[in-house]
């Protein structure tokens, strides 16, 4: 690619490759959680409607499972292909994060995966309920370990340098580290809120289709109830985050707000929109509301935000993007609310699954909750430049020594195959989703049931399939 370094085209398809693998696990999460609450809701009050949409949605939670695992192997090996400085620099952390994650959650999810996708009818549903539970305990534990490694890279302690590696000196300021806590927060709170906007939308869209049944209204209720819970949450969770990155990294929100001049004494603007300039050192078209910057960034009306002209042009994150991107996630946050609350209103006046205009929201919001953590995780990554280890490692000194041509195939082969791969898993997810929820009886044959494991148990031994009845005559 003309005009592009390797440096830019690793970037790129490290990028491509971990857009494409974080809406999986994201999903994976909060699906995994609310067939924990089906089940439980189904051994609690014995309605078959919370039966019957466990098993809808496991279906989807496998497909995208399967994705996820798949999408998380490729990018794995990114690092000793594309960053191999950095592997060789700082694998000593980042290498047993990530080997914890498959010791503890992987295998956790692994183990009892098959219990739960297809032990409904051959364990007890005490075990049962208990593999699920295990399941969504490992979700949560891989992305405990994905984001403290993370984490981390984002604000580094509990290390020494020595012979130029990084040597781990204290496990727990490793994991535990500043930014740690708020990302792991933030992070889970989001699959939950993108969860809870997917499963709404495919509640929305069937009753849009005139699919009016109490397992549809069922859905569509469990997914408002969370959306107006966890949004509002997800808010203040992202303010604290907010004060923490400005206290360990005042690049990243010097770029994020467009802030270019640090005046003693004086207070920052919130800019609303504008067009930051790099070049020019200043953001143009600016619609600011003065005093609202400080007041969000440090809670005190007249508190001093620094500007990127008090760091060297060479440790400047680029503000053009991040600036952008943290306004649709922003944006689309509180758009989340807004659904949120305007659900309650129209269940306050029994009105939910009748108003076809918020139905439509709905729908039209499903796919919101994924595409704002895109952009919270580019404008995350993005901010953190140029480095790698913030404040440790430069991103160009842990890129491979790899030739433009060679990642430019790489990349053109990870394009197409990803989206002919993942492109036909998400059209599968679709068509399963566009299915209306029916009743299932677990006691009818179907693969995996106990019906079928003593059709096959008939015909274990020599002459067993045979039948004790004699033969009739012609």
């Amino acid at each position: 690619m003309v005009g592009i370094s390797a440096l830019m085209l690793a970037r790129i398809q490290f990028g491509f490759t971990v857009c494409f693998h974080i809406i999986f696990p994201a999903i994976t999460i909060g699906l995994a959680s609310y067939l924990v609450v089906l089940e439980a809701m189904w051994l609690w009050r014995k309605d078959s409607t919370y039966r019957d949409l466990y098993f809808f949605w496991t279906r989807i939670f496998a497909v995208n499972f399967a994705m996820g695992v798949v999408s998380g192997l490729v990018m794995a090996y990114q690092f000793g292909t594309n960053w191999s400085y950095f592997s060789a620099f700082a694998g000593g952390v980042t290498g047993p994060l990530l080997a914890y994650e498959v010791l503890t959650a992987f295998f956790l999810e692994a183990g009892f995966l098959g219990v739960m996708l297809f032990g409904w009818n051959k364990v007890g549903p005490g075990l049962h309920f208990f593999a699920s539970i295990m399941v969504a305990l490992g979700t949560l534990v891989s992305a405990t370990w994905i984001l403290a490694s993370n984490s981390w890279m984002q604000t580094p302690q509990g290390y020494e340098i020595v012979d130029g590696r990084v040597v781990p000196v204290d496990w727990l300021a490793v994991i535990f580290n500043p930014s740690f806590p708020y990302r792991l927060a933030h992070m889970t709170t989001a699959a939950f809120l993108a969860t809870a906007l997917f499963v709404g939308a495919v509640g929305a869209w069937h009753m849009l289709k005139g699919h009016d049944t109490v397992r549809v209204r069922t859905m569509l209720s469990m997914a408002l109830w969370m959306t107006l819970a966890v949004a509002p949450l997800q808010i203040v969770l992202g303010d604290a985050h907010g004060l923490n990155t400005l206290h360990y990294q005042p690049a990243k929100i010097a770029a994020i707000e467009g802030h270019w001049q640090n005046t003693p004494g004086e207070s920052a603007p919130l800019i609303l929109f504008g067009w930051p300039d790099m070049a020019a050192e200043t953001t143009r078209f600016a619609v600011e509301i003065p005093h609202l910057g400080s007041l969000i960034l440090t809670h005190d009306w007249n508190g001093n935000v620094p500007g990127l002209k008090a760091f060297a042009p060479e440790d400047r994150p680029n503000s053009t993007v991040v600036f952008w991107t943290f306004r649709v996630m922003v944006g689309l946050g509180f758009l989340m609310v807004l659904v949120g609350v305007w659900g309650l209103w129209l269940r306050c006046r029994q009105r939910l699954f009748t108003c076809r205009p918020f139905l439509r929201l709905c729908v039209a919001m499903g796919p919101a909750g994924l595409i704002a953590i895109l952009a919270g995780w580019l404008t995350t990554e993005i901010g953190r430049q140029p480095w790698v280890v913030y404040g440790v490692m430069r991103t160009v000194d842990a890129v491979s020594n790899h030739s433009v041509l060679a990642l430019t195939m790489t990349l053109i082969v990870f394009v197409v195959t990803y989206f002919a791969v993942f492109g036909f898993g998400v059209t599968l997810m679709l068509r399963l989703v566009g299915q209306e929820p029916g009743p299932h009886d677990p006691g009818l044959y179907q693969p995996g049931s106990i019906l079928e494991a003593e059709r096959y148990q008939r015909s274990a031994r020599p002459l067993s399939a045979a039948t004790d009845e004699p033969a009739a005559k012609n």
